[in-house]
């Protein structure tokens, strides 16, 4: 199941757009390819396993054989000995004349050796000492090894007979004597183990004698440890038998293993190496080819120098081969299972194992003679891992910088902020996110893989989207602190709306494309686009970017939203509640907002955006009108009388504004474009509203109705109000008014201004 599920995940990860389906019959031929050469594979590998099978079974039943015949003729020998003792009168006297003859002798050569032990071993100290001065080439190894060997059969047959014996007292002394024999092994061991190591740098100084004399060393101490274990053998199967024939307890009794040593020199050669090569790999991942240089040329050096001086049995070459391509398996296993690893070793590694093999190959060893694989055929895991590298640093850079951009917006930290080259605020990290995509963007296309490069561009769409939105919350939420009294104190105010007018510039500069230099957006599109399919680009990329452009638009429009709406909220609180009261005709409300609005542009006019600063102007022109035309719904106290002037109050406002907007390019040095016939139309629902108010009983509703499809999204709630604020309001105005907006069908269109009336 658990297989099945795998396959599916890794079907879908290919067939990943409705485009992708074309590539069915081309996928199709490419597995069937790959099925074949891994088919021709494990049929040359089963015939190999069943040869080396059948040729095992063979040996086996010819041992089996051996050992029975040995056995039968055993056997046969010691029933002809039983027989003989019968067939001879005296053998009795014969046989303890030989045994005591026998065992004299035997104690007249252990007494020889013996009493030339120390001697002996004192010249294997001088040649141990000789070879010291000249451990390249240890002229005394071969002499040095037979005597070591003749010395050690005597210790070990005369702690046998010592252990044999009824009198073991003598076991310790004996022990005490034979201490310098171990010291003196160990020194021959260190020597061997120096030459073993040296092996390589040997047959590269073309010291050939050296490596013949090593391999002479270990072959014979192999075969020792062959006998030794058959004894072993031997002994555990047919103990009683084994025990009467002396020739088999004769000998050395414990196994050596100085082949086994040899084979773990060569590792320990190799793991230098190995650990100086992962420091540079870590460093420059890039020059891992170069990096392992030393690992063919030893193979070389093996092949064409040392597989000529070494046994034939050995097969010193694929011995060598083996330990290597374990161990480079287990190096580069290790790091691709390593969670911490990144893209660009994890790219290098899976680049490296063709190489890898294309080398090998040079050496004469195809890929499927090298076992394991020395990546387990992990490939195409190993692409969906380094993408997703790429993708989880892209996730954990974008979400640190949201989180310290978080952090220094809501502490209001203005230190954070900075200017261009224009002298406009933008945010520190705004440079440091594009800066960070583009290098994410370059190690996906390092990998030459448009699947790799196409995931990683879907999740640097989404972390994009995901800001902007995160942004307009962020904001949102902040702004809500002040419009809830008693709000924010000001200077805090001050550097919230620095922060918009930065966050809104920071929009612009990732869609500004001009002659000057060209927008963040549009230079993450040039560089994503030859890493890319055409289908991807057309189906997925352009739509992308399309919505992330509007995205950066909507989001700096919300910060001058916010910013304008941030300016009634707190500046404007007590004058907005004052319209349409008994105040409002004793004061100059309209005046104080337009000197306020004029000392705000002044204020930004040179730090903001300029398309943004007429997006200001328009911005401030409408929740102006809106503001004012819900104050005469809202506001308590908001009563329109028939003998007040309220008329020429409206007038006096309304020029009193448009004073304002249509001059205020003036004295800018042509920082602000003012649309003022725009901002005049949009007003001119102030004079629907006067006429609401002065319009007798009977001609409201034909007022209503012409307001109406003027403004489809006027609100019947909104007219209520502004009906009950006339003195001379009654039920039958307004039911006349909601029959008529019964009756009165309009198409809906664009919103006006009366969607932002409350």
């Amino acid at each position: 199941m658990a297989e099945i599920e795998g396959s599916i995940v890794e079907l879908a990860d290919l067939l990943r757009h409705p485009e992708d389906l074309d590539k069915i019959s081309f996928l199709k031929s490419e597995f069937t390819r790959k099925k074949t050469a891994i088919d021709g594979q494990l049929k040359i590998g089963l015939k190999e396993q069943l040869e080396v099978t059948q040729n095992g079974m063979g040996s086996i039943s010819d041992g089996q054989r051996t050992v029975n015949q040995i056995k039968e003729e055993m056997m046969k020998i010691d029933k002809l000995c039983a027989e003989a003792q019968n067939m001879i009168r005296d053998f009795p006297d014969i046989n303890l004349v030989s045994q005591v003859h026998r065992n004299f002798s035997q104690v007249e050569t252990m007494k020889a050796n013996i009493e030339s032990f120390d001697g002996r071993l004192k010249d294997l100290e001088q040649m141990l000492r000789e070879d010291d001065q000249d451990l390249e080439n240890q002229p005394n190894l071969l002499n040095i090894h037979h005597g070591l060997t003749q010395l050690r059969d005597i210790r070990d047959d005369a702690m046998d007979q010592i252990k044999r014996a009824s009198d073991t007292s003598l076991e310790s002394h004996l022990q005490d004597y034979f201490t310098r024999l171990g010291d003196v092994i160990d020194w021959f061991d260190d020597h061997v183990g120096t030459a073993c190591m040296n092996l390589i740098p040997l047959v590269q100084a073309d010291n050939k004698g050296m490596v013949v004399r090593l391999a002479l060393v270990i072959e014979e101490e192999e075969k020792i440890d062959n006998r030794v274990k058959a004894l072993q053998d031997a002994q555990r199967e047919h103990k009683d038998l084994a025990s009467r024939f002396k020739s088999m307890t004769n000998g050395p009794k414990q196994l050596r293993g100085y082949k086994e040593k040899f084979l773990e020199a060569i590792k320990y050669y190799a793991q230098p190496q190995f650990e100086k090569a992962e420091e540079q790999f870590l460093e420059e991942p890039e020059k891992l080819p170069n990096i392992m240089k030393w690992y063919f040329n030893d193979l070389y050096v093996v092949k064409v120098g040392m597989a000529s001086l070494m046994p034939k049995k050995w097969k010193i070459f694929k011995t060598y081969t083996d330990i290597y391509h374990g161990m480079m398996h287990d190096w580069l296993t290790k790091h691709i299972d390593n969670p911490e690893l990144s893209p660009p070793h994890m790219l290098s590694i899976i680049d490296w194992s063709e190489k890898y093999y294309t080398k090998m190959a040079k050496l004469g060893w195809d890929q499927a003679t090298l076992q394991p694989h020395v990546l387990d055929s992990r490939e195409a895991e190993l692409i969906r891992e380094y993408r997703q590298l790429i993708v989880k640093s892209v996730d954990e850079w974008m979400d640190r910088m949201f989180a310290a951009d978080k952090r220094s917006f809501v502490d209001r930290k203005p230190d954070s902020l900075d200017t261009n080259e224009h002298g406009y605020f933008r945010t520190k990290t705004l440079g440091d996110m594009w800066r960070m995509l583009k290098e994410q963007t370059a190690v996906a296309g390092s990998s030459n893989r448009t699947d790799v490069a196409e995931g990683v561009f879907d999740a640097m769409f989404r972390a994009l989207k995901s800001r902007q939105n995160l942004w307009q919350n962020m904001i949102d939420s902040e702004a809500q602190k002040y419009k809830n009294p008693p709000g924010a104190d000001g200077e805090s105010m001050q550097v919230f709306q620095d922060w918009l007018v930065a966050i809104a510039n920071d929009q612009i500069a990732c869609i500004d494309d001009n002659e000057d230099q060209t927008g963040y957006l549009t230079r993450f599109q040039r560089d994503l686009e030859p890493l890319v399919s055409p289908a991807y680009m057309s189906a997925h990329a352009l739509p992308a970017l399309d919505a992330l452009r509007d995205g950066f638009v909507d989001l700096g429009t919300h910060c001058i939203t916010a910013f304008a709406g941030l300016i009634f909220a707190v500046d404007f609180r007590a004058t907005v509640a004052d319209f349409f009261t008994a105040k409002w005709y004793q004061e100059y409300g309209m005046k104080r907002i337009a000197t306020t609005f004029d000392d705000y542009i002044g204020d930004y006019a040179k730090v903001l955006h300029r398309s943004l600063l007429d997006v200001l102007v328009e911005e401030l022109a409408d929740e102006l009108l809106a503001h004012y035309l819900s104050a005469a719904a809202r506001n308590k106290g908001a009563r329109f009388r028939r003998a007040d002037p309220f008329t020429e109050k409206f007038k006096d406002d309304v020029l009193t504004a448009f004073e304002f907007f249509a001059g205020l390019g003036d004295g800018r040095d042509g920082l602000v474009t003012v649309d003022f016939a725009a901002i005049k139309r949009k007003w001119r629902v102030v004079d629907k509203l006067v006429r609401l108010l002065e319009a007798d009983k009977a001609g409201v509703v034909v007022v209503y109705e012409e307001f109406k499809r003027e403004c489809w999204d006027l609100q019947m709630g909104w007219v209520e109000s502004v009906l009950r604020a006339r003195d001379d309001f009654d039920r039958s105005m307004l039911a006349a008014v909601k029959a008529k907006a019964g009756e009165v069908y309009v198409e809906r269109g664009p919103e006006t201004i009366m969607s932002k009336v409350k």
